[in-house]
């Protein structure tokens, strides 16, 4: 589970909100659980969904999200070995979240069209 600052999260109305921020929180968590709405996945097609992620770092930021309940690693025993990411049932409980956060990417973060083209 993820480090929450407070064992509780009944100390104040905010500290759900900061549990779900540490366990989604950081630059690549978020992009890794939404690539996985679309399925299952392997470590190099993530890699390549999120590319300017070092291998190193998807590796920590995969056995957090595992540590953390949010997916599923499954190896298989085969050579070469392969191993695939899905979301649990927990993670795909956050989709409706992802999702919100990327329509309000795409309402609030997109370049803003100048006046006179909206007004032609």
């Amino acid at each position: 589970m993820a480090r929450v600052p407070h064992a509780n999260l009944d100390c104040s109305p905010g500290c759900p909100v900061e549990g779900v921020l540490a366990l989604i929180g950081g630059k690549w968590k978020g992009l890794i659980l939404y690539h996985l709405l679309d399925g299952t996945l392997r470590f190099n097609e993530i890699r390549r969904r999120v590319p300017n992620v070092t291998q190193r770092m998807l590796t920590t930021q995969l056995r957090e999200l595992e540590a953390d309940g949010l997916l599923v690693r499954t190896v298989y025993a085969e050579v070469p070995p392969r191993v695939e990411y899905s979301l649990s049932p927990r993670g795909r409980s956050l989709e409706p979240i992802i999702l919100a956060l990327k329509a309000w990417g795409e309402e609030h973060l997109r370049p803003a069209i100048p006046k006179a083209v909206v007004a032609a």
